[in-house]
């Protein structure tokens, strides 16, 4: 059998839990398969000044096999993938993964499949996103008033931002570091691995543990190299993304707890909100999740929550 080229896209360090789950995930491949896969990985197209976003483009295409990227990116697509954005909802990251490994998951994964060129493999850990900024302690939505934070491509987003007082500012992630570094922008949020790995401890000194979005990254692969594929590589695909998912699953919870332990405090301040603070932030936007409710309706959202 001639060997298949697969070729993986991603957009951080090699040392980040993303990068770290796409070398599972051919490492996994390559021992089901051997020498019938060959297997490259491009594991930072930023470093080389392209956009992240180039890689949903790339992978559509069929340029690249399989990518990592927010779902957030997804909504134009299938709007359904608003839920996975809706602020201050999703506080059990196991609970999370139940409804993406359960009903909800399957059902993004019909929906875009059948509008677009790209296959759902598995749901990974984009991280629960905290604020950091260099301006002041963020503890109420008032202290957000009027600080220019940068924004994902993400509608609701941008209309959380602008109900709590930020200026959202819409940046790929090529053009966030940069950003960071000149001031453009006060603030930002990340999970905390991002927020280490992309330097913003050097800038922003206030990080405060919000949580305000959970993120999701779908591992999206070309589907019409998919359903090229035999049945013995679709089958061996399918289950080192089982694996690499859960192995993306570990390294992210255990990046939480090992940032904040490296956080040197004379340095940065860590802001932990208490159960009312975050309950002011949750009450601020809850128009918004309401809105979003009547929308799609109470089941859909209900299976994060």
């Amino acid at each position: 059998m001639v060997a298949i080229d697969m070729r993986f896209g991603g957009y951080q360090i090699p040392a980040s839990v993303h990068s770290r789950a796409l070398a599972v995930l051919r490492r996994e491949i390559e021992a089901r398969l051997g020498e019938g896969v060959r297997i490259e990985i491009d594991g930072n197209i930023v470093a080389r000044g392209q956009k992240a976003s180039d890689l949903l483009t790339m992978v559509e295409s069929g340029g690249l096999t399989m990518c990592y990227f927010s779902t957030s990116y997804l909504g134009k697509l299938v709007p359904e993938f608003a839920v996975l954005d809706l602020p201050f909802m999703v506080r059990d990251r196991k609970k999370a993964y139940a409804a993406l490994d359960g009903s909800l998951g399957a059902l993004l994964t019909e929906k875009l499949g059948a509008c677009s060129n790209y296959r759902i493999l598995g749901f990974w850990d984009n991280g629960f996103r905290h604020f950091s900024n260099r301006v002041r302690p963020i503890r109420t939505p008032e202290d957000c008033r009027g600080l220019r934070i940068r924004n994902l491509f993400s509608e609701l987003h941008v209309r959380t931002f602008g109900i709590l007082g930020f200026e959202a500012v819409t940046l790929d992630v090529r053009d966030l570091v940069p950003a960071v570094q000149s001031g453009e922008v006060d603030a930002q949020d990340n999970p905390l691995t991002n927020i280490r790995n992309f330097g913003f401890l050097d800038h922003h000194r206030w990080i405060t543990l919000s949580g305000h979005f959970f993120g999701s990254a779908a591992l999206l692969c070309h589907a019409p190299s998919y359903g090229s594929w035999p049945d013995e590589v679709r089958e061996a695909v399918d289950a080192a993304a089982a694996v690499a998912t859960g192995a993306q699953r570990e390294f992210a919870a255990a990046e939480d707890a090992a940032v904040l332990a490296e956080i040197d405090p004379d340095r940065n301040e860590i802001i932990h909100l208490s159960e009312d603070e975050r309950a002011a932030f949750a009450a601020a936007v809850k128009p918004l999740v309401d809105e979003q409710r009547e929308r799609f309706g109470a089941k859909l959202i209900g299976y994060l929550v």
